[in-house]
């Protein structure tokens, strides 16, 4: 496929003859099957190359972390491709042509990275270890720039994928379609571990490299191509049928035109704002630094096989799922949304340490029960930040708040998972004992949800909202000057 300059009324009718068909419930978990493709490729990555090149290829956990947290450094990317699918569509379609060809190109990156994942361990072997030398750095850096690429191919996808979600939903439908389309995310997380647990079931702690490479080539054939195919099937004929692009394009200037500098300044303009924009770095860097450690923890602790330390994240999307869902209609209308939020940061908080105390049990129903509640809590964490980063979000300029949200959730998964494979490599240097190395993470974890819970008792929405709209009108006008 290529860009075109195709006119948008070869694809979009003119706004008297706009497409007035609202999508169905059938449709929305239709639209769900891309997420779902997500959530399995999520699963491969941290569920499979990083405990395959911590546990099995001996590569530092710093390095590791570093190389899979690059497709998140590039995050700042979304902003560019989903100006690219607002004003040049593919084959007249603004969004489904990116969503196909980022996926493919995603998929298609996710098998190359494995290959260079194969020769950096070969590599790291030969050197020994922390012993590196030329081409062990040199593997390394054509490793990051592969998960780089992987990670420019995802927001090719997701970016234009996540504004189809605006584009086909009105404000009484949407929190519905999000709802379905986010709980989607998390049932490709269970459905990949599962899958994914079921191809690798023969490999066990001792299997020869050779039997191991090809296993796990397998599966990034296998899987891919699942998720090539859910991306096809949840976007075929939906943006032709229900988007509302054309009509509202024509009737407004759309947000996502505002310039850079103007956006600055908008998410500047309140304290709240940066107050709030701190609390979600912080909680999020600290909720998932364990994402590179976890599976690796399960292999030196607790002696657990390939298939089995992948169902960890069964385990964990499952209690996530119901935290979220529990969370939305028990526990946010009891407390509110920043109670909510600091209960949840608590019980993660607690988890932890839950986590370290399972590590000198060694025993494995106890860790897979830790970390089923792990996701509750993360679950009810996550439903009442969100719920609060609404009320933290001007209407006059909701696209860029929720792009500097999104945003900043990206920047700290990539920081948690490098922060998550340093203080591993710190704790290896520091104690002999693996449980302790690890239980330093989880430590670390703990402290940072402490210090969140601290930032959140300073946000006050009251005080964003009732000054928000005039600092916010003030720049706009400063800006029509």
């Amino acid at each position: 496929m290529s860009t075109s300059n195709v006119s948008d009324s070869q694809a979009y009718p003119s706004p008297s003859e706009a497409p007035i068909s609202k999508i169905s419930l059938l449709t929305m978990f239709r639209l769900g099957l891309y997420q779902m493709g997500l959530g399995m490729m999520s699963v491969l990555f941290l569920g499979v190359l990083n405990r395959a090149m911590i546990g099995n290829l001996a590569i530092p956990a710093t390095i590791a972390a570093g190389a899979i947290a690059a497709h998140q450094f590039v995050a700042p990317a979304r902003v560019w491709f989903g100006q690219m699918s607002d004003s040049r569509p593919i084959a007249g379609y603004h969004r489904t042509g990116y969503v196909w060809l980022g996926t493919t190109l995603f998929a298609i990156a996710s098998f190359l990275a494995v290959q260079v994942m194969w020769r950096l361990g070969a590599a790291v072997q030969a050197a020994g270890g922390w012993a590196w030398n030329t081409e062990t750095y040199l593997w390394t850096a054509l490793l990051a720039a592969v998960f780089a690429l992987y990670g420019m191919a995802l927001s090719a996808g997701s970016t234009p994928f996540a504004a189809l979600l605006v584009d086909v939903s009105d404000e009484t439908n949407r929190p519905k379609l999000i709802g379905v389309v986010w709980s989607m995310l998390m049932v490709g997380i269970v459905v990949g571990a599962i899958l994914i647990s079921i191809l690798l079931k023969r490999l066990t702690l001792n299997t020869p490299l050779d039997i191991l490479q090809a296993a796990i080539n397998r599966v990034f054939v296998i899987v891919p191509a699942i998720v090539i195919g859910l991306a096809v099937l949840a976007t075929a004929g939906v943006e032709k049928k229900y988007s509302l692009y054309g009509l509202r394009s024509s009737l407004a200037d759309r947000e996502d035109k505002i310039t850079l500098g103007r956006a600055l300044r908008v998410l500047t303009a309140s304290r709240q704002t940066g107050i709030f924009f701190t609390f979600l770095l912080v909680m999020t860097i600290s909720l998932f630094m364990q994402d590179a450690v976890l599976e690796p923890y399960g292999a030196k602790v607790f002696s657990m096989e390939f298939s089995k330390t992948t169902l960890l994240n069964a385990f964990w999307g499952t209690g996530t799922l119901i935290g979220i869902s529990s969370a939305g209609f028990l526990v946010v209308p009891r407390l509110g949304k920043q109670q909510t939020a600091k209960v949840g940061c608590l019980l993660v908080a607690a988890c932890f340490v839950l986590l370290i105390a399972a590590g000198f049990t060694a025993n494995q129903t106890a860790l897979k029960a830790v970390v089923f509640v792990f996701g509750l809590a993360s679950g009810i964490t996550t439903t009442g930040a969100l719920s609060l980063m609404l009320d933290l979000t001007a209407a006059e300029t909701a696209g860029t708040f929720i792009g500097a949200w999104g945003l900043a959730q990206a920047m700290a998964r990539a920081l948690s998972t490098v922060a998550g494979g340093t203080v591993l490599d710190i704790g290896n240097k520091l104690f002999a004992v693996p449980v302790l190395s690890y239980g330093l993470v989880f430590a670390v974890q703990a402290v940072g949800m402490i210090v969140a819970v601290g930032l959140l008792s300073r946000v006050n929405v009251a005080e964003f909202q009732s000054n928000a709209k005039a600092a916010i009108a003030t720049v706009m006008g400063n800006e029509l000057d």
